[in-house]
């Protein structure tokens, strides 16, 4: 039978007006998408190939335009780009996770009884931890060890304060690194009582004992990375800035993310120290689909916790003390010029005003004026008004903790007076100078969760609301500006603008799917919001 003409022309207008679908790795469908492009487009849908977003757009174009084996219809719940921490401690963290947690003590003696606890688990010849703050305690003075030595006679016992630049340890353990009254430490400080030693250890003083301890070995450092993945990955983060790390430890990174163990991707600075100089220096930054190494991190100061962050005048509470410099300003001016020489960001902890100006003062000199180098002051937790200026006149980015604000606004001004508070924890002021600013936690000093820093860094209170209106609330940042900063700005700060940060096609496909949209809740739920899944390169590596 022969099929009339008309008929066939029919047939073949309507096949090949059919568009041809393009098969793909991932479909996402019917979510709210914040793909934080130019326009801050918000989509509902993704198609998802070879690790990279080929399309973001509408569901009905999607599925016309793509088709999948793999389809997630998340019925409108939202997703956000992976979420990055610009400063944190992930390797430190994974160590942490493996010795006595010392967060949220109240007192001494809890502390004491905490550690006695841990040892009976404890395998290793020292006993370690971290997380006490004296400042949580009814007495807010510094322990003596008295009470460590009686409950740990012959074990060295060597842990941290929560900020990481202090720790108490006991007899044993300073015998073993040869301390006594008469032992000086440039940058630090061994605080001594009634002509004994306390345990105390500020900063320089407390890394000369940390040299006595055994190093972990190959295996200790993959199973302290592999255990901080998965629980930064359960709060959605996709990139962590680790600050200051050795060789040894980024080599293990690596091996463990060319196996495909390690999915998180690293931004890896640099400790501050001749191996990590001398090796790459000569063979130069390094970057990987998911490890970059182009910084190195320095201290200027201390902490303000401890009284070591520097300070232009004497702490309101301690009028003999102005805080401590690490290095002399020459090794510093020295340093940085090697790193610029070599195409290396720097990466400078400062927190007090003088250690902030300092900084800038050396920066300005080595960069002379606007520059696309990227380098960084990390913390900029006390900066005078008049020196606000110094990071937009030589294009440093502020990177800031949100949660640094509402975890000390209890006790800062006594440190600081009225004064010097209006200069302190000023992240909007920051922003207006940098137009940017690179928002982490320094886990694990504070929560890994980036949610927390959000809360924090738009409400200016903490989880129980305190204190109404918030502390400095003029220096609040928007939901916008807070989102930004933990994901596209902080990607800016690391280089890796280009491949995360926002979900737009081309970009590597990390993101993270909440339960609540953090954009549009009341303010005080926005801390509570849960993560769904995590995915990065298009694999879905978290699931609640």
């Amino acid at each position: 039978m022969l099929i009339p003409t008309y008929f066939l022309s029919l047939l073949s207008v309507l096949f090949f007006s059919q568009p041809i679908k393009t098969r793909t790795d991932l479909l996402i469908l019917n979510a709210r998408i914040y793909t934080l492009s130019p326009n801050n487009t918000i989509v509902d849908a993704m198609a998802i190939d070879k690790g990279k977003i080929v399309f973001v757009g509408s569901a009905i174009d999607a599925e016309a335009l793509y088709f999948s084996n793999q389809k997630i219809n998340l019925g409108g719940t939202i997703i956000y780009p992976g979420f990055i921490d610009a400063h944190c401690h992930f390797f430190g963290y994974g160590e942490q996770l493996m010795r006595a947690n010392l967060v949220g003590t109240k007192s001494w003696q809890e502390v004491i009884d905490t550690v006695k606890q841990f040892s009976l688990s404890n395998k290793n010849q020292w006993i370690l931890g971290r997380g006490w703050d004296q400042n949580d305690w009814r007495i807010k003075e510094f322990p003596t060890n008295d009470l460590l030595n009686l409950a740990f006679p012959n074990q060295p016992v060597f842990i941290k304060r929560i900020d990481g630049h202090a720790a108490i340890a006991n007899n044993t353990a300073l015998k073993l690194a040869g301390f006594n009254t008469s032992t000086k430490i440039s940058g630090g400080e061994i605080i001594s009582k009634n002509g004994k030693l306390t345990g105390v250890l500020i900063d320089n003083a407390m890394d000369s004992l940390e040299k006595f301890i055994p190093e972990a070995s190959e295996e200790n450092i993959k199973d302290y990375l592999l255990a901080a993945q998965q629980k930064c990955f359960a709060v959605g983060l996709t990139t962590v800035s680790d600050a200051g790390l050795e060789k040894k430890v980024i080599d293990v990174i690596d091996t463990l993310q060319h196996q495909n163990l390690l999915k998180m991707r690293v931004y890896a600075m640099l400790a501050d120290n001749e191996e990590n100089r001398k090796y790459y220096y000569e063979h130069g930054t390094y970057k990987t689909d998911r490890l970059i190494v182009r910084a190195f991190k320095f201290y200027a100061d201390g902490a303000l916790g401890s009284r070591g962050a520097l300070l232009k005048k004497t702490y309101c509470d301690d009028t003999r003390n102005v805080g401590l410099l690490l290095k002399p300003v020459e090794y510093f001016t020295r340093k940085f010029a090697e790193c610029e020489a070599h195409g290396f960001q720097v990466c400078t902890h400062c927190i007090g005003d003088s250690a902030n100006k300092l900084i800038l003062d050396l920066y300005g000199k080595i960069l002379g004026g606007k520059n696309m180098k990227r380098w960084r002051i990390e913390h900029a937790q006390v900066v005078s008004s008049v020196d606000m200026k110094l990071f937009s006149n030589y294009s440093i980015i502020p990177s800031i903790q949100p949660c640094f604000a509402t975890s000390d606004m209890y006790w800062a001004k006594d440190r600081l007076g009225e004064a010097r508070m209006q200069g302190a924890y000023s992240w909007k002021s920051l922003l207006e100078q940098s137009g940017i600013v690179a928002c982490g936690s320094d886990f694990p000093v504070e929560d890994i969760n980036p949610l927390y820093g959000f809360y924090a860094a738009i409400t200016r209170m903490d989880q129980k609301l305190f204190p109404v209106g918030g502390f400095m609330p003029n220096q609040k940042l928007t939901r916008n500006e807070a989102l930004n900063g933990m994901t596209k700005w902080a990607a800016y700060s690391n280089f890796n603008e280009d491949e995360v940060g926002t979900l737009t096609a081309g970009k590597y496909a990390d993101f993270v799917v909440l339960n609540e949209d953090i954009m549009l809740v009341p303010e005080k739920e926005t801390f509570g919001a849960k993560v769904l899944m995590t995915f990065v390169n298009g694999e879905m590596v978290h699931k609640k």
